[in-house]
């Protein structure tokens, strides 16, 4: 067995990437160090953050089986584009939060976005007050620089001129005025130090007020709506505006578990959500949402299904089918809708022997795996029935696991009396040549594990260029 590789990761983040991973649950921390496979998805989703950071829009659907990488590449992504000065904000749809819904199922799906907004300081979410601050810190530095007093009159004039200026740019956008109204309060409350009245104006940003009444008697006479069920992705849209005009390169969305979707018994209701997925499409295709890259997780069944799926709605159904000359074995990443493939044999092998590398760190011990012993945990994996087609990344990661868990704990054990024993030749996935290699028979080295593209043991953020 090749000598692992001892590059450190801190350990709190070594120990959170291992107990989600081991429990099924996709990481938050620490993704790119396990990342094997998708390097070409990932390049055409930070592709369209290019278009994001001209003022364009773009919207995806990321496709695949429960466990497939739908939502580790999601959080994959979302890494890459904090590093690289957007604005992220992700949340998981459930029976409570829908894209459109009464009885306040939509704004709970924003609330949730504006609960996880991030930021590259403010990684880990709740980011709007601290974007907020720093923009207004931002602009008091910019005035400071040209000579004038921090707190003389002059100054105070001037910042709030850059103010005024800024946010009336945005009274153009559907919900702008309001936005602007709330933005200015927040201003004038920062610096008289009013904090009740900078939290209220947060509450109306975080879409918490209930009734028009309500907000107004917090913040003033002049705010003429809420966020609500009905204009919660208008106000998303105006976030992006407003991101992009105090400085960051865009905002990006993610939202997961697009299935519960399709679960919505009710066909009216239903019809609703995908009515409003059409009109984000549109937006986002045609220029109506500037700075702003929608992100969808959901499973084949979700999207294809033509009785409760997105194909039920013909309008979707005939901008998101495949075109006649998509065939099974041609790859697509342009469209709309990225699926995602099986990951390779070769990919799964690397893997499980990244995964074996990390364990190791983390626990500070040698594994009692050889090359073959992997070899034979694939192969006993691979022979189920199924598999070749139905077997996820998800399930490998769980059980290998628990094998070094088995391990780690029982010195005396070895992986043969654990998984049993056999060898297998990994056969070439659907990639070309800059796929990784290797046979069961053939002694490991170092260099084979790191040629897959995505090499994520030395790992940055910035390996994939935009």
């Amino acid at each position: 067995m090749p000598e692992i590789n001892h590059n450190k990761i801190p350990k709190r983040v070594l120990s959170s990437l291992l107990s989600s991973i081991s429990a099924g649950v996709v990481p938050r921390m620490g993704a790119p160090y396990i990342a094997i496979g998708r390097s070409e998805e990932i390049e055409a989703l930070l592709s369209d953050l290019e278009s994001v950071n001209e003022g364009g829009g773009s919207m995806r659907f990321i496709i695949g089986k429960y466990g497939s990488g739908k939502s580790f590449l999601i959080q994959l992504v979302r890494g890459f584009a904090l590093e690289r000065g957007f604005i992220t904000a992700d949340a998981d749809l459930s029976p409570e939060r829908r894209i459109c819904g009464a009885k306040g199922t939509g704004i709970a799906t924003y609330r949730e976005l504006i609960k996880n907004l991030a930021s590259k300081s403010s990684p880990d979410g709740g980011a709007l007050a601290q974007i907020i601050a720093k923009w207004l810190s931002d602009l008091q530095s910019t005035i400071a620089a040209d000579g004038l007093e921090v707190g003389s009159q002059e100054f105070t004039n001037k910042l709030t001129a850059k103010i005024y200026a800024q946010t009336r740019e945005l009274e153009s956008q559907i919900g702008g005025f309001d936005f602007a109204m709330v933005i200015t309060t927040y201003y004038k409350a920062y610096i008289a130090g009013d904090e009740d009245k900078k939290s209220a104006c947060m509450r109306w940003l975080r879409g918490e007020y209930s009734t028009k009444t309500e907000a107004r008697n917090a913040i003033g006479s002049t705010i003429g709506s809420i966020i609500d069920d009905d204009n919660w992705y208008e106000y998303i849209k105006l976030l992006a505006v407003f991101f992009r005009k105090i400085g960051y390169r865009g905002f990006v969305v993610f939202i997961d578990e697009c299935v519960n979707l399709y679960k919505i018994v009710n066909r009216i209701s239903r019809e609703n959500n995908y009515e409003k997925l059409l009109s984000m499409f549109n937006d986002t295709l045609q220029g109506k949402a500037e700075g702003l890259a929608l992100i969808f997780g959901g499973t084949p069944q979700f999207l294809e299904d033509t009785r409760r799926g997105l194909f039920s709605y013909e309008a979707l159904r005939s901008r998101l089918s495949d075109g006649q000359f998509q065939k099974a074995g041609f790859k697509n990443l342009i469209g709309p809708v990225i699926r995602l493939r099986r990951l390779s044999d070769d990919e799964l092998f690397a893997l499980i022997a990244r995964i074996t590398g990390l364990h190791a760190q983390n626990y500070n011990w040698q594994p009692r795996v050889t090359n073959e012993d992997m070899a034979a945990f694939l192969k006993i994996c691979l022979d189920r029935a199924g598999a070749d087609t139905m077997i996820t990344p998800r399930e490998i990661i769980r059980d290998y696991i628990t094998v070094l868990n088995i391990l780690l704990q029982n010195p005396d054990t070895t992986f043969a009396e654990v998984v049993g024993s056999g060898v297998v030749s990994l056969k070439h996935g659907d990639n070309d040549d800059d796929n990784l290699i290797l046979d069961a028979d053939e002694p490991m080295t170092d260099e084979k594990i790191e040629r897959p593209r995505v090499n994520t043991t030395d790992f940055t953020m910035e390996d994939i260029e935009i």
